[in-house]
């Protein structure tokens, strides 16, 4: 079921997220896509981290940008 981002600080771009199995997926503010992130790629580390993050509605978005770029396994069209 996907969930809005909390954005506790309030300048976050990303919009909701979606937690499967072991996969996370991340619909950015005006997004064409929503972004699959999971073990193949950017690897469970990271998956972990982004599931722990988007739960706290803290930091997610700059984690992507320091640490996974654009390593997502897909992009599902909205």
């Amino acid at each position: 079921m996907r969930r809005p981002y909390a954005n506790s600080v309030g300048d976050s771009g990303i919009a909701n997220y979606e937690i499967i199995g072991s996969a996370i997926i991340i619909e950015f503010v005006d997004a064409k896509y929503r972004y699959v992130y999971n073990h193949a790629k950017p690897g469970p580390e990271h998956v972990k981290v982004m599931m722990a993050l988007a739960k706290q509605g803290r930091g997610l978005a700059t984690y992507i940008n320091q640490h996974v770029g654009s390593s997502y396994a897909r992009k599902i069209s909205l």
